[in-house]
C-alpha cells in the first residue's frame, strides 16, 4: 500500500524524517537492553498529516527483527489503527497506540517494552513506590498498574488511558504484560521507558535488604517541580 502526503514537499520531508527519527528510537530501546527478539514498539504522532488534515502516526512494523529495520520499513496508520503506508503490517499494539493517541491529544509518542524489572514488578500487579529521587524527578510518584488486556484490540489502550490521565506518571505497569509509556514526543517516552526500567531495578535491589521508605508527598511535589520546570537547558 502507498499513502500520498499530497503535493506539499514540507508534509512529504516531515514524515521521511519522522520514520527516520522513529527508526533510530528502536535502536535505543535495543541499545539500553529494555527489548528482547522482535518484542516491543515505538509509535509517533503525525499531528494533521492526512489528506484531510487528520493525525496520523507511524510505528514499528510486526515481527521484524531489530537489526533489520529501516526508515522505509515504519508503517504509516490513522488514528483508526488501519494502515496506510508501508510494505508491513504494523504492530500488533497498534490499536492500543491509536486509542491513546484519540483520547490523549497531548501524546505525541508511545513505546512498548517487556523489560525485565519493570514488567517483573507488572507480574506481582504491583505499583512501583516512590523510594528515590529519580522517580519523584521522572514519575511524579509511584509508577501504576493497569489493568489485565489481552493484545490485538483496543483494550490496552482503554486501560492505558484509564490508569494515566491524571496521574502524573508517564509509565504504567500493564498487569502480567509489561511497560507502556507516554511522552509529549516519541523521544520522550523512550526516555520514560528507560528510566521505568532503571527505577524499576533499583527499587527491586533496595528491597532486598529491607523495606524502602517512600518519600513524603511535599518532598516529591518539590523534587518533580523542579526537574519540570528547571533542570536542564530551558
Amino acid at each position: 500500500m502507498s499513502f500520498d502526503p499530497g503535493p506539499d514537499p514540507v508534509l512529504a520531508k516531515g514524515i521521511a524524517r519522522a520514520r527516520a527519527d522513529l527508526c533510530a528510537l528502536h535502536a535505543a530501546l535495543v541499545d539500553n537492553g529494555l527489548v528482547a527478539w522482535t518484542s516491543g514498539n515505538v509509535s509517533a504522532r503525525l499531528p494533521a498529516a492526512g489528506p484531510d488534515g487528520a493525525d496520523l502516526m507511524v510505528i514499528k512494523p510486526s515481527g521484524i527483527a531489530y537489526p533489520d529495520l529501516t526508515p522505509e520499513s515504519m508503517v504509516i496508520c490513522g488514528l483508526d489503527g488501519h494502515a496506510l503506508d508501508g510494505e508491513y503490517r504494523p504492530s500488533s499494539d497498534t490499536a492500543a497506540h491509536a486509542y491513546v493517541y484519540r483520547h490523549m491529544p497531548e501524546v505525541g509518542g508511545v513505546v512498548h517494552t517487556h523489560s525485565p524489572y519493570a514488567t517483573a514488578w507488572a507480574a506481582r500487579g504491583e505499583p512501583i513506590p516512590c523510594v528515590i529521587t529519580a522517580m519523584a524527578d521522572e514519575f511524579g510518584g509511584e509508577i501504576p498498574v493497569g489493568p489485565f488486556a489481552l493484545i490485538g484490540g483496543d483494550e490496552i489502550g482503554q486501560g492505558i488511558v484509564a490508569t494515566l490521565t491524571g496521574h502524573r506518571s508517564p509509565a504504567v505497569l500493564m498487569r502480567s504484560h509489561g511497560v507502556f509509556t507516554i511522552g509529549a514526543t516519541a523521544t520522550g517516552a523512550v526516555k520514560a521507558a528507560v528510566m521505568c526500567e532503571d527505577v524499576a531495578r533499583t527499587v527491586h535491589l533496595a528491597r532486598a535488604y529491607g523495606e524502602p521508605q517512600p518519600l513524603a508527598k511535599d518532598q516529591i511535589d518539590a523534587l518533580h517541580r523542579r526537574y519540570q520546570e528547571q533542570y536542564g537547558q530551558r
